[in-house]
């Protein structure tokens, strides 16, 4: 069931709420929770999708608000809310309300929003793209107990990390941390099979991609050891190899599908690491409602922590090929000094010499 509301108020979308339940034959709301989608028209069906597919997981009513400041004078000055109401089919397992708010009201969306919340029941914000750059201080994002941002969407991902560790306020997480909960699950369960004594790791994926980064910093945090990260063509993360005492453990996944874990002494084994949609992401972030607080440590890591290939073997390279040329340079110049140097005969006697021959 679709119903559109032009000109309208929180009040009226709250009736057309009801309304739409009662048509639809359910008496009860029956959501588990409150999930806000902070976005523009462009993303907004992507967003809305992966927001209805994983409601089937959770139940829950969608807000999604949609700011249209207007690009004129004029249609700033308007002040307006254009609400569309879905129930049934149309919104998963749950109610969607989109909101469209014009002119100065774009300011605002916080006061429209509270009335709209379930009672008694957690609120979640996600910011598929240009999210604050501090969410928990945001007006929506102060509403909410747990908030996502995506830092793969930002013109400088791993500058968003950074950004994202400044900011850090538990019930932050971002969607590239989730994306290596796959890596960290097999990651782990191949040490709690295998226990050595590692020595540092190594981390391969595609340039700009913060998931590779996270990943880095999580091994760096949690096994004190240094980690290099090695660019890649991708897709995404490629490979990654714990260096231990008793040789690699190597986790690769060249293809985005099929990942291979392989470990000293044990058959290679075939891992299933395929990079997952949005709405599982989602699903995901909305099993737990409280603090990442391995999260925290990883994105609080600073980035220049992780080694660049060879970085370390470059430099003494370098500085040993100095210490050579140097001390070439000075033998040389020993040698020369050290030599005898034959002593000249007078010009006179070698003109003599050549004309008695």
């Amino acid at each position: 069931m679709k119903i559109d509301l032009t000109n309208t108020t929180s009040s009226k979308i709250n009736a057309a709420l009801m309304e739409a339940r009662r048509g639809s034959g359910a008496t009860a709301a029956g959501m588990v929770l409150t999930l806000v989608i902070v976005t523009d028209e462009g993303s907004a069906y992507d967003a809305l999708k992966a927001a209805n597919d994983a409601s089937r997981e959770h139940p829950s009513r969608t807000l999604a608000v949609i700011k249209r400041a207007g690009r004129s004078p004029r249609a700033r000055a308007e002040t307006r809310l254009d609400a569309e109401v879905l129930v049934g089919s149309d919104a998963g397992s749950g109610e969607t309300v989109i909101l469209r708010m014009h002119g100065e009201l774009a300011s605002h969306a916080q006061s429209v929003v509270l009335p709209l919340l379930l009672p008694d029941a957690p609120v979640v914000v996600w910011w598929p793209d240009n999210a604050p750059l501090h969410p928990a201080r945001n007006p929506l994002g102060s509403l909410a107990q747990r908030r996502i941002t995506d830092a793969v969407t930002a013109e400088s991902p791993v500058g968003q990390l950074a950004q994202r560790a400044e900011s850090y306020t538990p019930g932050d997480t971002d969607l590239a941390w989730t994306r290596i909960t796959g890596w960290r699950s097999m990651l782990a369960a191949a040490l709690d099979q295998r226990p050595s004594t590692i020595t540092s790791a190594v981390v391969e994926g595609e340039s700009y991609n913060p998931s590779v980064e996270l990943l880095g910093l999580w091994l760096h945090s949690r096994l004190r050891v240094p980690v290099e990260r090695v660019v890649t063509n991708g897709p995404g993360i490629t490979a990654v190899h714990l260096r231990t005492t008793d040789g690699d453990i190597t986790l690769d996944r060249p293809d985005g599908l099929m990942g291979t874990l392989s470990m000293p002494g044990s058959p290679d084994r075939q891992v299933a690491l395929k990079r997952r949609e949005t709405a599982e992401l989602i699903a995901e972030e909305l099993r737990r409602l409280d603090p990442d607080d391995i999260y925290a440590a990883a994105v609080r890591t600073p980035v220049d922590r992780l080694q660049e290939p060879n970085t370390a073997e470059t430099a003494v390279a370098a500085e040993v090929a100095v210490q050579v040329a140097e001390a070439e340079q000075a033998a040389a110049v020993t040698e020369a000094a050290e030599e005898p140097v034959a002593p000249k005969k007078p010009a006179g006697k070698r003109a003599a010499k050549k004309a008695d021959g």
